[in-house]
């Protein structure tokens, strides 16, 4: 038996030497930030940050950190806007770069952060790529009878007191940010949205799995809607 385990050990070595030199990238693949922040306006998200969108201090970090932000060049800008209101989201751009001084009556991160970031690196399209899908991601709460309820319930209590431990109100817009995309947190807000959904289920059924297809479904359809735009 033990032979037969170093044998097969021995084979999967090779094998996994030998496809590490299979080509599986472009020689010039197109470099892209993919950066989160939080609703700076009105959201219908489930939870949302506290955050005054008008005062001036505030407007002051966000055109701080769009100069660093700025220095990566964007030729392209994606902001979470559906695809039909195109046409708003140019038109707005084009006002704003002739005129940055100009002011939203009710101002977002695209207005706030993405227009400035745009400006200032010269990118020259801007867009809308969002798609509404509703999905649940609480839904271990409300399932009677679940197979194993009780690892979901307990995750979601972890990420409660990560967010207690780590209150928004009292950080800087800067702070915010770096919180936002830290790997760690952003790995954790992926198993709260999807891969924790797989222990919420019944006998027979997939509930948490379907819930979090739909999560998935709606990345890969805002990466098509750039594609067809």
């Amino acid at each position: 038996m033990k032979t037969h385990f170093y044998l097969v050990a021995l084979l999967l070595s090779f094998t996994f030497s030998k496809a590490q030199k299979i080509k599986t990238k472009f020689n010039n693949p197109v470099q892209v930030l993919n950066m989160g922040t939080f609703h700076m306006g009105y959201t219908s998200d489930l939870r949302s940050t506290e955050f005054d969108e008008k005062n001036k201090e505030n407007v002051r970090q966000i055109h701080e950190i769009a100069k660093a932000i700025a220095e990566f060049k964007p030729t392209v800008i994606l902001v979470e806007y559906l695809p039909k209101y195109q046409d708003v989201i140019e038109a707005n751009y084009q006002a704003y770069l002739k005129d940055p001084e100009m002011k939203f009556e009710n101002p977002t991160e695209v207005e706030l952060l993405a227009y400035e970031v745009g400006r200032l690196s010269g990118t020259k399209k801007i867009y809308g790529i969002d798609y509404k899908e509703g999905y649940n991601y609480s839904i271990g709460y409300h399932l009677k009878n679940g197979k194993d309820t009780v690892t979901y319930i307990n995750y979601m209590k972890m990420f409660d007191n990560l967010e207690k431990e780590y209150p928004k109100d009292k950080m800087t817009f800067l702070e915010k940010l770096k919180f936002y995309n830290n790997p760690l947190y952003l790995d954790m807000l992926m198993n709260l949205n999807a891969d924790i959904l797989t222990h919420v289920s019944t006998k027979g059924k997939y509930q948490g799995a379907d819930e979090a297809a739909k999560f998935y479904h709606r990345n890969l359809v805002m990466y098509s809607n750039y594609e067809s735009s």
